[in-house]
């Protein structure tokens, strides 16, 4: 079977044709892994096929997956006539497709036609979940197997996007993919699984997945500010010129030959690299091609997708919200991290607080943090904001990290001051600090006591809206998780 070939974006598949490939079994050429699509057909996961309901001319297929492997990997069903008609990927092969085989995938509206046309089912393993996406995109782009469309809504699929037309190439999740000056790959049936991965594979290629315009012949870069991801050596920070463009594009090259199937040829080549760069004394270099090295192999260990995954975004356009911010808070420049905090209370003795980071306009679920508050009897949102803005300020000054662009406190004038409060005793000049109350969505700033006017509808509002519901989300998460933990230890 050929891995590859092109499909443009909105092209409808064809009728499956005849898999001409000898049987599918685990292969080494398949550098792939997999993970739970975000339109799986079920949750149930059987780990075992005997309560089956299968048919006799089923049950063949439904013995078969009891041999399947616990691993990663990409599934194929097939019909009667041996052609391909599903592809899925499974973090647990066997458990994920045994599922099918259940009375109750025959029952779910989603998976009845197609259950009942299965008579064969082969598999291919694959090394984590992150490589089980890749393969399961390539397959289906290159196989096109009816069923893979009719499962699917009619909304846009989600593609990997590389530029190809700027000094230093940019990586993105578009469900809507350029004609011109990119290099697609996808598309794939999860847009959750998606960006799991590329936050998996940034900390490995180190690319950058902002929107600047960056020209490596201008100088003036050298005094631009990167992101935190250049902190935390996430990037490799090209908005600052650390990185030629030469050796950017070779990592870049590095991914494409990733995605595109070639793990183990990529490592061999790493390997050299580093041996080479070694020989010439080229210590540091050697190092970094080291680490980059460790993280591939043990992609299986890091390659969490669930963990990973970042929030889908619809009615926000970060590029203009950001635009938006600068003008409507007289900022000197596009903000690039804006960080959230919220209050959450445990049944009214307990008080939690959550703390979202963006960069770039774009949840960084690697910057998320959780507090317990530990200086307040009862319920006191004033004093709680207070405790998280001076737990945090005080830990960027000590690390000499940089301060976020923005830092929003959700609530009114009270939550604001309390914030407000918090830097002044630490002797530190606040950055942009706003708040943002519910009922009718209004701005505040500090020394300011009407509220900004901004458009319900504006791009900047709504930017702020989803850092401010992002961080009740997962301040929501830590309430429960904890209300939890109590129910079960009484």
């Amino acid at each position: 079977m050929r891995v590859g070939g092109t499909l443009k974006p909105g092209m409808v598949a064809p009728p499956a044709r005849i898999c001409t490939c000898p049987r599918l079994r685990p292969s080494a050429d398949y550098n792939s892994s997999v993970s739970e699509s975000e339109e799986n057909p079920l949750e149930t996961t059987p780990a075992d096929t005997d309560q089956a309901a299968t048919a006799p001319d089923r049950s063949a297929a439904a013995e078969k997956v009891k041999s399947f492997p616990q691993t990663p990997g990409v599934y194929l069903m097939k019909d009667a006539a041996g052609r391909v008609i599903y592809i899925g990927k499974a973090k647990n092969l066997r458990a994920r497709a045994g599922s099918y085989f259940l009375k109750a995938a025959e029952l779910d509206r989603r998976t009845a036609d197609l259950v009942q046309e299965i008579r064969d089912i082969d598999y291919l393993s694959a090394d984590s979940e992150v490589d089980a996406l890749l393969l399961e995109s390539r397959l289906i782009k290159d196989v096109q197997p009816r069923f893979n469309s009719d499962l699917k809504d009619d909304k846009t699929f989600p593609y990997l996007q590389i530029t190809t037309h700027e000094d230093f190439p940019r990586v993105e999740f578009t469900r809507q993919p350029r004609q011109k000056g990119v290099k697609l790959y996808g598309p794939f049936t999860s847009a959750g699984s998606l960006r799991g991965a590329i936050v998996v594979l940034q900390r490995i290629f180190k690319f950058r997945t902002c929107s600047l315009d960056i020209d490596a012949n201008d100088e003036q870069w050298r005094w631009f500010r990167p992101c935190l991801l250049a902190s935390i050596d996430q990037c490799t920070a090209p908005c600052n010129l650390r990185i030629s463009k030469e050796e950017y594009r070779r990592d870049i090259n590095r991914l494409k030959t990733f995605l595109e199937g070639g793990k183990t040829r990529l490592l061999a080549e790493m390997r050299q690299e580093m041996l080479t760069a070694s020989r010439l004394l080229e210590f540091e270099k050697a190092a970094r091609l080291r680490d980059e090295i460790r993280l591939l192999e043990t992609l299986d260990k890091r390659g969490d997708l669930e963990e990973n995954v970042q929030p889908e975004v619809f009615l926000v356009d970060p590029k203009k919200g950001l635009a938006g911010l600068e003008k409507v808070l007289g900022l000197k420049g596009p903000p690039r991290v804006i960080e959230g905090v919220d209050i959450a209370h445990l049944q009214g003795n307990e008080t939690v607080a959550s703390l979202v980071q963006f960069i770039d306009g774009l949840p960084f679920k690697a910057g998320y943090k959780r507090y317990r508050i530990q200086t307040v009897d009862g319920i006191d949102d004033f004093r709680s904001i207070h405790e998280v803005v001076s737990r945090r300020f005080s830990r960027l000054v000590r690390e000499g990290a940089s301060l976020p662009d923005i830092f929003l406190v959700d609530g009114g004038k009270g939550q604001l001051s309390a914030a407000q409060d918090a830097l002044d005793s630490l002797g530190i000049e606040a950055p942009c600090l706003i708040s943002l109350a519910k009922r009718e969505e209004e701005v505040f700033v500090p020394g300011r006591s009407e509220p900004l006017r901004i458009s319900r509808d504006s791009y900047s509002l709504r930017l702020l809206e989803y850092v401010r519901d992002e961080a009740h989300r997962f301040a929501q998460h830590y309430h429960h998780f904890l209300r939890h933990k109590r129910s079960f230890e009484e």
